[in-house]
């Protein structure tokens, strides 16, 4: 059953709260003087612009290309090895971000050199250690110093769905412990590696009302998530959170959650304090969670999506569970994410999202979902088809190499990783007890608005460690004052600032075939200019 505290059990599903659940155009000369070019300009300034128009539609990434990550779980007996499946993506597919649940380094070693940036996690035991000074550096030096920056670490995140543990030694330590690593990660040279934290939308007030109204638990508002939110502030780093529809819909819910076009199957849901209809019920919590930020007076503060997904089985009989609508919930997401149209409350933003996941894992507990959200079978081949492959986009030359593809999330700057080893076993656990209430409207019958629906990926097992980004930072010898975490957070937000224009050493070639596809483009477009020459020459 749902209760606004604890949110929505897999196993169930019931219905959510009823609150919530630019120049000028140029003039012609007066007939009488003007006079028109030679044909041969007019056909030269056609060819001309022909070559610009083939060029960028070559040269132009598929949409999504850049905000759209994949969680990266190895809870499996059939998967396989990490250097194969960073080639496959690299290679064959248009994902340039993947989260990870741990540091295995056979895994972080396996994506250098393939231009995919990756999220790192440490693990919730790791936490009270690295709260200290010695201990974060300890940490940067085992785990970030052998891979980086020829892997891409883009983001390390400390632990995972931490407030949800009910732990005080891992809550009271949870801010330390990030300023402390971003201290270390600072004096080590890595100064563009991002810190953040997972959190479930348990962390915001229940019983939930509607998004323009959200507020963050009390107690924890002020003594826990106000710190934290100051740190990313001074960081420039995302406020991370694991947001989904699917635990908090319901048989009646199904087009809400699946961000339906408005109609009979999905009426919308009406937040009455602002007087907007919501058709998405991703769009409300994420405006929730916006709401409960602006609340503390930090709504500039960018917010990423660590976990969301639909999976393609679930119990028998349950209704919206299929490949079709997990197929249509993640190509809903992928445009969302990167169509730069936001939300209602935060229009034009773009969400670094992390969808989950890459593979059904036949290993992990629990409900029978929590074993089918993959995108990917064990073999890479795909469980249905969103768009995500390069060779099922239709282009005039060969895909350019994932690691010269472009990031068009807000938040990150790419860099190259080098290469791989086998796979260990992930960390992420499916502990449903500890999925919170998502804070999202849904509709239920007679009410306006509905709760937060649970997010999936809580865990409180230490062996689950929070997701790792790369930064454009080579290593540095210099070290700045690693103790206190407000000088490295000044030092962070000047240099986030500023573009990374740095070119990371020690970088490997892309797996096979990644680093050869750049060349391919020169045929078609020495063949262009050969075609837009002799246009001009004919005239």
């Amino acid at each position: 059953m749902v209760t606004p505290a604890t949110g929505l059990r897999k196993q169930e599903k019931t219905p959510n709260h009823p609150l919530f659940d630019r120049s000028p155009a140029r003039r012609a000369p007066p007939a009488s003087t003007a006079m028109a070019p030679p044909p041969s300009v007019h056909m030269c300034a056609a060819a001309a612009a022909l070559v610009v128009l083939l060029l960028l539609s070559v040269a132009s990434p598929a949409p999504f290309a850049g905000a759209i990550g994949v969680n990266y779980g190895t809870k499996g007996d059939n998967l396989l090895p990490p250097a194969t499946v960073a080639s496959f993506l690299a290679n064959r597919t248009r994902i340039n971000r993947v989260k990870l649940f741990d540091t295995n380094p056979d895994i972080v070693r396996a994506f250098a050199g393939t231009g995919i940036s990756l999220v790192v996690t440490a693990g919730n035991g790791d936490i009270p250690t690295l709260a200290t000074k010695d201990g974060a550096a300890a940490w940067v030096a085992a785990n970030v110093a052998p891979h980086y920056p020829a892997t891409d670490i883009s983001l390390v995140a400390v632990g995972n769905e931490i407030m949800d543990t009910g732990d005080p030694s891992l809550i009271g330590n949870l801010v330390p412990a990030m300023r402390s690593l971003k201290s270390a990660l600072v004096a080590a040279g890595y100064r563009r590696i991002r810190v953040s934290t997972p959190h479930s939308l348990g962390v915001l007030a229940a019983p939930p009302p509607p998004p323009s109204a959200s507020r963050f638990r009390p107690v924890d508002d002020l003594a826990v998530i106000k710190p934290m939110l100051e740190f990313h502030r001074a960081t420039r780093s995302p406020f991370m959170v694991n947001a989904y529809p699917y635990f908090g819909y319901n048989g009646d819910t199904v087009g809400y959650a699946l961000a339906r076009p408005q109609g009979p199957g999905n009426p919308g849901v009406l937040d009455p304090g602002s007087g907007i209809t919501y058709t998405s019920m991703f769009q409300a919590q994420l405006d929730s969670v916006f709401s409960a930020m602006k609340a503390l007076g930090f709504e500039d503060v960018e917010i990423a999506v660590g976990e969301t997904g639909w999976p393609t089985k679930a119990m028998d009989g349950q209704a919206g569970v299929g490949p079709d609508e997990a197929a249509e919930y993640n190509r809903y997401l992928i445009r969302e994410a990167s169509g730069g149209s936001g939300t209602p409350l935060m229009p034009k933003r773009t969400f670094e999202t992390y969808i989950f996941a890459l593979f059904n894992e036949d290993l992990k507990p629990g409900p029978v979902a929590e074993r089918n959200f993959g995108m990917f079978q064990p073999d890479l081949t795909p469980v249905y088809d969103v768009g995500l492959m390069k060779d099922a986009v239709k282009t005039a030359a060969a895909p350019a190499p994932a690691a010269i593809v472009a990031s068009t999330s807000n938040a990150t700057t790419k860099l190259d990783s080098e290469d791989a080893a086998p796979p260990t076993a992930e960390t992420k656990p499916a502990n449903s007890s500890s999925k919170a209430a998502a804070s999202a409207p849904a509709p239920s019958s007679g009410d306006e608005a509905a709760g937060p629906a649970p997010s999936k990926g809580g865990s409180t097992d230490d062996e689950k460690t929070p997701e790792d980004g790369s930064e454009g930072d080579a290593p540095a010898g210099a070290a700045s004052d690693p103790a206190g975490g407000e000088s490295s957070e000044a030092e962070s937000e000047d240099d986030n600032a500023e573009g990374s224009t740095e070119k990371t050493a020690g970088t490997t070639p892309a797996p096979g075939g990644a680093s050869s596809q750049a060349t391919s483009l020169v045929a078609p477009i020495s063949t262009m200019l050969t075609l837009a020459v002799s246009l001009a020459i004919r005239i």
